[in-house]
């Protein structure tokens, strides 16, 4: 898509650089257009090689290609972040002072703004009739956050995580292919208790389970995310529609997994979950003896995924059962291994990472093999992308293929 993002002069200007490296990564082609006083918060040359595009501010360049209006013209989507109070108010009288008015003012493209502001201006009653003014006209608004603003001030008016800016941003064309259907996703490492403070568990962030959550709500699923260890801001940041399921164990995740299985089109199994769980454990932190070693006898935790194999008759009739596969190799190729869990797994999908070397565990990117059951005859090597993007190269296949 030709995505445009118009950058106002405010101290939040600097996350607009993340706002366009996303939707970069994405494989959008995006235009910066800031305001004259945006440029004294972030200069040109940096949006230049973020997005790979020159850009200017007025409407006095290029002329004779008539820029000011063909940019508006040929977007398909416009999203300005941060909108101050000044460019919320200029757009909503109509003024065409500069290039990014007269962008706005010209396109038939969907337009989200992401105000930011102090509380004041936020609350301020000529700055909430503009908004209403906006939003009658069709313009969407994605509320400010809550936290800290500048200087010493705390409050609303923040600006949105670019995240959630973005997520938003592609909500508004994103395809609904996935509309009517509902998704339940697993994410995270599981952890399994030692004593209070120690733990059995994994390298896994959830960074991916979470990706491919955000990916399919965005094309109008209903999702169920299961999520394990992941980092707070990385579900604060997601959809509030995205039912969110806390857990912390194998078995708290097995316990999720079965009671919300039922009626789901598609069941993506992302999570890390620990293979072994200590047999007991310990009431009170075990204290370190000098010169006295530590022997933890470990158990088999239950194999979620292959329970859900087994058990194919408690799922939707015709749902879409993927797995994930983390493979180092050992004599046998990460491949191999795959496909020898494919046939002890018989899911429809699974995705193989190939983890050695440190790779893929808390990284923004991942490079996959997708692998079509029962037999694994069919298989799809990709590219090392955002982990955002293989979500939705994932979602495009499923798509092909539910029923």
């Amino acid at each position: 898509m030709r995505i445009i993002v118009g950058v106002s002069g405010g101290i939040a200007a600097y996350k607009a650089c993340e706002v366009v490296r996303r939707l970069k990564e994405l494989g959008h082609s995006v235009r910066v257009i800031p305001t004259p006083s945006a440029l004294k918060f972030v200069g040109a040359a940096t949006f230049e090689a973020l997005s790979g595009e020159p850009v200017t501010t007025i409407v006095w360049e290029r002329v004779d290609e008539v820029a000011h209006v063909a940019l508006g013209q040929g977007a398909d989507l416009i999203v300005v972040a941060p909108a101050t109070a000044n460019t919320i108010s200029r757009f909503a009288q109509g003024s065409a002072d500069d290039l990014l008015t007269s962008t706005l003012l010209v396109t038939r493209a969907p337009i989200l703004l992401a105000p930011a502001m102090h509380t004041e201006m936020w609350e301020n009653a000529s700055v909430q009739e503009n908004i209403a003014t906006l939003k009658r006209r069709g313009v969407h608004v994605i509320d400010p956050a809550v936290g800290r603003l500048t200087g010493s001030d705390s409050g609303v008016g923040r600006l949105p995580e670019p995240l959630q800016i973005v997520e938003r941003a592609l909500s508004l064309v994103m395809p609904q292919d996935y509309a009517g259907k509902r998704v339940m996703i697993t994410a995270g490492g599981t952890r399994e208790k030692i004593d209070p403070v120690r733990y059995v568990g994994n390298n896994s962030s959830g960074k991916q389970g979470v990706a491919l959550a955000r990916a399919a709500s965005a094309r109008g699923a209903v999702v169920t995310l299961i999520a394990a260890h992941v980092e707070s801001t990385l579900l604060a940041a997601l959809d509030p529609k995205i039912q969110i399921q806390r857990v912390s164990t194998a078995e708290e995740m097995n316990e999720s997994v079965w009671n919300s299985v039922a009626g789901n089109d598609v069941v993506i199994m992302a999570a890390a979950v620990a293979d072994f769980r200590p047999k007991s454990v310990s009431a009170s932190k075990i204290k370190k003896d000098s010169g006295v070693g530590l022997t933890i006898d470990l158990e088999a935790n239950v194999d979620i995924l292959a329970s859900l194999c087994a058990g194919r008759e408690a799922l939707k009739k015709g749902a879409y059962l993927v797995g994930f596969a983390a493979e180092t190799g050992d004599e046998r190729t990460p491949m191999e291994l795959a496909i020898a869990k494919l046939r002890r797994k018989p899911v429809d999908l699974l995705v193989m990472n190939d983890v050695s070397g440190g790779q893929v565990f808390g990284e923004e990117e991942n490079q996959a093999t997708l692998i079509f059951g029962p037999d694994g005859k069919e298989s799809i090597g990709l590219e090392r992308m955002s982990k955002d993007t293989l979500s939705h190269v994932v979602l495009d296949h499923l798509k092909e293929r539910l029923i």
